[in-house]
């Protein structure tokens, strides 16, 4: 698949166009071929770390928006070794935006749920962007209650730019619907581990991340609503989403300075959509890792420490 360049990725494209051209030029052969697409490597390399390491916040968000970043699917496939999805939540429908099932990682059996955003145009409206109903909150609920009669782990993959704010959403009781997500999540008698692998907008990542340990890939984001939101409401201006992602400080780095999350997941060279499988591996490991943690811990010390987090947030 060829790549998609961001504004800022642009001189990276440019020297893995020139390497395509003299792959596909006559002109140069053989060693001297060899030659000039390892040095034009080397330069890529270069070039990409020394991008990578000054992006700020809106660059950021960029990343973490890219349309090649891995997506709740295509991680599935990659670090599960069993994936059954169970749908619908009892009430309405089955929400296509919100991914659930019984799932296999390592060793650890387990409850796996995720938004989903979508590939293709079709796939996108069928996924509704990524942005759940209420429905879908309801399903994930249904699924945590699940692990925990079973005394399964529940683990959330977050990427959405919102809970969906359409008046048919609201009809069938959106905030409703979060709000009991997060008083299950606070009290649930299983070990719960989130990780935000693009996009955690508002209270639609929230509704699904509440946890014991909350991890964070290195170029998503996080934020109580999405920049072009933000900026809409203090300044009535779209067009200010980058300062007002400066300002909302939703970067993974600044995140973890403030205490909201635990750890963050390292991301291969130039962000997960450059390598999505060395990507998958570093989640896969740090999924592990962290269950592996949990599991050692009686619920009686999770619930505590649970509720110590919560009562935390807000406090310097």
């Amino acid at each position: 698949m060829p790549n998609d360049y961001l504004d800022f990725e642009e001189p990276i494209g440019a020297l893995e166009n020139k390497i395509q051209e003299l792959q596909s030029s006559d002109e140069t052969q053989g060693e001297d071929l060899k030659k000039e697409i390892s040095k034009l490597n080397e330069s890529i390399i270069k070039l990409t770390e020394q991008i990578y390491k000054n992006l700020n916040v809106w660059q950021c968000v960029q990343v973490a928006r890219h349309p090649q970043r891995p997506h709740f699917i295509d991680l599935v496939d990659k670090i599960c070794t069993n994936f059954d999805e169970l749908h619908g939540d009892r009430h309405y429908g089955d929400d296509k935006a919100l991914i659930g099932g019984l799932a296999q990682i390592g060793d650890h059996r387990l409850v796996l749920i995720g938004h989903e955003k979508g590939r293709s145009t079709d796939d996108k409206i069928k996924r509704n962007f990524g942005m759940s109903q209420p429905e879908g909150y309801r399903k994930a609920g249904r699924l945590m209650k699940l692990a925990e009669q079973f005394n399964l782990p529940v683990v959330t993959l977050v990427d959405t730019p919102g809970a969906y704010p359409g008046i048919d959403s609201e009809e069938r009781g959106q905030s409703e619907a979060i709000a009991n997500n997060l008083l299950l999540m606070s009290s649930l008698r299983t070990p719960l581990l989130v990780n935000i692998i693009g996009e955690g907008g508002s209270g639609g990542a929230l509704a699904i991340a509440v946890g014991d340990h909350i991890s964070m890939m290195k170029y998503a984001t996080y934020s109580v609503a999405s920049p072009e939101a933000c900026a809409s409401i203090v300044w009535r201006d779209a067009e200010k989403a980058s300062d007002a992602a400066e300002a909302m400080l939703m970067d993974a780095e600044s995140i973890l300075k403030l205490k909201l999350i635990d750890e963050i997941i390292d991301e291969p060279l130039g962000g997960a959509h450059r390598n999505p499988d060395q990507a998958a591996l570093m989640l896969k490991k740090s999924i592990i890792d962290n269950l592996d943690n949990l599991r050692t811990k009686p619920i009686s010390s999770l619930l505590e420490t649970r509720y110590k987090r919560l009562m935390s947030y807000g406090h310097k």
